[in-house]
Parts: C-alpha cells; structure tokens; sequence
C-alpha cells in the first residue's frame, strides 16, 4: 500500500544518503516535541528566522535539518498518519541549499527549510491521489505552480501528506482526514479525535513538527479548520493571490492552496514565496501592483494598539469555546484594540446558494483536471463507476456529492449563475459592510469548537465555525491558536477584506506575541 511504502522509504533515504548506519531510532517518547539531541534545540519552537540564523552561523545544516523531520515522520507519524510519502529528492534539495549558502547564493528565507504538500498537488517525483484509489500511482507531467515557486525559493519539498478524500467533496456523510489512500489521520493531541478539514494530513503533521511548513488548500474551511484544531497557524489567501494550477479542483470560484505551520512568521514567511502571477490560473492576473513581497517584514508586535476589531463570537453553542473568544477579547483590548460586537449578515442566504453552485462547478473543475491525467477515469463518471467496483473506497461512506454534481446543471445554465453570484456577493458584503459599518480593521471569531471523536457513516459531528464568509467571497482568513478545551485545541480567525493578507498576518502575530497559546501534542490516545 502506498502508506506502507512511504514508511520505508523515509529510513531508506537516510541510509542512501550516508546520514545514518542502521535503521533510524524512534525519538524519546517522553520528549516527542523535541528533534532530538543532534540538534541541540526544540524543533517545535523554532521559527524559519531562528532555523536561517543557525544555518548562516554553521550551527545548523539543511541536510541535517531534513535529517531531523525525516527521523520524526519514521518516529512519530505511525500514531497520526498524517504523511503518505516522502519525496526521494529530498536530501540532495538539502545538500543543494547548503552548497548554495556555503558560496553566498542562498535563495532566500525559505531555503533549505523542508516543507510538506497536500495530496491534490502535482509534483513530478510524486503522485497527487487526492486521496483516491482511482489515482495512485498516476505521476503528473509537471510540478503544480506553487510548488515550482516553493523549490525556486530553496524549499525542500519532504513529501505529501494525506488529506480527506477529493478534499472531502464526496459525500455527505464523510469523515474528515479519511482517504482511500492514507486511512485515517489523527488529531494529535488527543488520537480518537478528529483533525478537521480537508488538510487535516497537512494540520496533524506540522502540529506534530514533521516538517516546519505544510501547504494546505481550501474551498471553504479546509485551511483554517485543521489549523484550529491541530493547534497550528493557516492562512486561507486571497482568492488569486496563489496559483491553482496543478492542484486538484473543486471550485475556481473558492478554491486557494495555502500554507500551515506553528507560527505566524512562518506563515508570512511562506505565503510571500507562495504567491504570483501565473499566465495559466487567470484569478492572478488580479494581483494589485502594490501587493506586499515580504509579508514576515510587515509583522509589529504592536499591530494590535489602535486597531478596531469586530468580534463575531458565534455565542451559545460550546461553552469552552465561548471562554476562549471572551479570552481572546480581553487579549485585544489589553494590547490596545478597540473591540466591537458585530454579527454578520446574509449567512443562511450565502449557504443555501453556496451548496448547489459548488456541484456545477465541481463537475466542471475535475472533468477539466482529469484531461491531464490519462491512464485514469478520464471524468467525473468514469470515477463515480470505479468507486463502485472498488473494495475500499466506499467502505467508510458513500459519494452522494460525486452522484448530485454528474447530475447538476452545466455552467450556463441561469438558476445555477444565480446561485453563484448570490453566494459570492452576499458572501462579500457581509464582510465588506460590516467593515465600514463599525470603521473596522478585520473581524475576529473562533475558529472551531473542540475536535469531536472520529466515527464513519454519520459524518462530521461539526459544532460551529466561522470559514463561510471569507471563503465564499474570496477573501483572506488566518487562524491562529488562541486556547484548549482539557487537551483539545481552539483556534481563533481574523478576516478582512480582499488583498488585506499583510494586514490579517500582521493582526494574527500580534496576538500570538500577547497571548502565546500554542502547546506541542503529546499524542494522548483518548479522552473518553
């Protein structure tokens, strides 16, 4: 199975490679956030910055840096099953970024700092799956542009990780972080428990430090649900602010890769190597002339004083998550925000619109992705008919989504453009009025409510969030930890309006600097 082959392969390139003698040693269990004693410091609260200084002073190597998470995926991953594969060009991308730095031609922030992908990006030494059986061994002919971007910047691609099957577009009663693929992943902090969204592979694995940076992808909640729940940061962008080109579709209308990682610098860091104009995905092409390069460099500590923050607190419905919010509150107004209750307009409109519109447009998107997939189901047909005479993939839930889009109207059909337009503009103006109803800088809401157990033929047993609107609209969302119900964590979200990524970012780093909530897992198997 193609998990089993990546747990093989991890140990294989460390002893192709002359970095170790034997098999590689599981970590300390007592210690699973650390890196271990070669080392000398802890992975989990080091920051790209901190990784770029000891690397510029010879303290630290990319090879031994990949070496590190390398050990920790053969480790650690066997309780989350968040990794699908490791890439095998990835200690010679790190001994290529420590030529570089050696000869004074680094890249850039991101060189040498390993960095994991979602399973519906295409890369040329791996398959992208998307979770499906239908697609396994399936190389595509070209790198995905952002991972083109990613390795133009010096980032070593360390492998893919597993995500919810067909980024959990395929039923109605599906469980999240379950693929064909990959099996189940597990929420870290506590193993019973549900990773959340689409990216959970992507949020599990950085949560448990097995690589300093993921990249996730989002059509509604699949960026910011994993980041809430695996107590990570995720920056859902702009819509059009990232390439798609190369990554498995739902909608062109929401859909937006994204990075996750432990701390916001991190995030910015990846975000500004991330984005771009690419000729093939016509949304970049939107890119203000202004848009900031360098979104790290535009992070103050006192981003927060002076600033108006509508909180949207999504009350009554999770006591843990109504402390957090009120938490985060007093965070605000402690660092000198001036905070306004607020509650959003049109969200039963947005979502009545917003479902039957992503079916069209799922059929549309996939039926386009799969014409440069051959040797496999060549439409969204072909891969209804596989999964039926497939002994695993309907084994956990159906596809009643797959079933509802191969019957949903074409793109020109006018009920269905009116339920686009609807949702997308209802979508914008809730955010976009409530803004200059109250002079806000950005709004604030929780996230997720605690991670729920893991159970298959019921679906998700999701409480609250708050991704809709910024999903719906295209506009840019970042959550960032902000406390825990017991062992469970609970994210908080900043949104804002269209290109205000920097202005998001720089609110999100504020908060974490005030109120530092992040708290490595220490993988308890169950809560009861």
């Amino acid at each position: 199975m193609y998990a089993v082959i990546r747990l093989r392969s991890s140990a294989v390139l460390l002893a192709l490679a002359g970095l170790v003698a034997a098999p590689v040693p599981a970590l300390a269990a007592a210690a699973p956030a650390q890196a271990g004693p070669s080392l000398g410091f802890d992975l989990d609260a080091a920051t790209i910055p901190e990784l770029q200084q000891r690397m510029d002073h010879g303290r630290l190597s990319a090879v031994a840096l990949t070496t590190a998470y390398l050990r920790r995926i053969d480790a650690l991953d066997g309780k989350i099953h968040s990794v699908v594969a490791v890439d095998p060009t990835a200690l010679r991308a790190a001994a290529a970024s420590d030529a570089r730095r050696r000869s004074g031609h680094s890249l850039g922030q991101l060189d040498g700092i390993p960095v994991l992908l979602k399973d519906n990006i295409d890369t040329r030494t791996l398959p992208a799956t998307a979770g499906s059986r239908a697609l396994p061994r399936s190389r595509p002919a070209a790198d995905a542009a952002l991972v083109d971007r990613l390795q133009r910047g010096g980032a070593v691609i360390l492998g893919k990780t597993n995500l919810s099957e067909w980024a959990n577009y395929r039923s109605t009663n599906a469980t999240s972080g379950w693929s064909g693929i990959g099996g189940q992943t597990n929420n870290p902090y506590v193993l019973d428990r549900n990773p959340c969204g689409s990216s959970s592979g992507s949020g599990a694995a950085v949560a448990a430090s097995l690589a300093q940076v993921a990249i996730g992808t989002e059509t509604d909640g699949s960026i910011v649900c994993p980041a809430g729940a695996n107590d990570v940061v995720g920056e859902k962008p702009t819509l059009g602010l990232v390439s798609r080109t190369g990554v498995v579709p739902i909608s062109a209308e929401q859909d937006t890769a994204g990075p996750l990682a432990r701390h916001v610098v991190d995030t910015a860091i990846t975000l500004s190597v991330l984005q771009g104009r690419d000729a093939a995905d016509p949304a970049t092409a939107a890119i203000p002339a202004g848009q900031p390069k360098d979104y790290a460099a535009l992070l103050r500590p006192g981003a927060l004083r002076g600033a108006r923050i509508g909180v949207w607190r999504k009350a009554g419905q999770d006591a843990d998550v109504d402390r957090v919010v009120q938490d985060a509150v007093r965070t605000l107004t402690s660092r000198g925000a001036t905070v306004v209750e607020v509650d959003l307009p049109y969200q039963d409109e947005i979502g009545a619109a917003e479902s039957p519109a992503l079916l069209t447009e799922f059929k549309r998107d996939v039926n386009a992705y799969l014409t440069h997939r051959p040797g496999h189901p060549a439409n969204l047909n072909e891969l209804i008919a596989f999964n039926k005479k497939d002994p695993i993939e309907l084994s956990k839930f159906g596809q009643e989504l797959f079933e509802q889009a191969a019957a949903a109207p074409a793109p020109t059909d006018p009920t269905y453009r009116a339920q686009r337009a609807t949702a997308t503009s209802l979508a914008r103006r809730s955010i976009d009025e409530t803004l200059a109803a109250h002079h806000l800088d950005a709004i604030v809401a929780p996230t997720n409510s605690p991670a729920w157990k893991t159970t298959y033929g019921t679906g998700d047993a999701f409480v609250l969030g708050s991704s809709t609107p910024a999903a719906v609209s295209g506009y840019p969302n970042v959550s960032v930890p902000a406390g825990f119900a017991g062992p469970l964590p609970i994210g908080i979200s900043f949104f804002a309006g269209r290109w205000a990524d920097a202005r998001i970012l720089a609110l999100a780093a504020a908060f974490e600097k005030a109120a530092p909530a992040r708290k490595a897992p220490t993988f308890i198997p169950s809560i009861g």
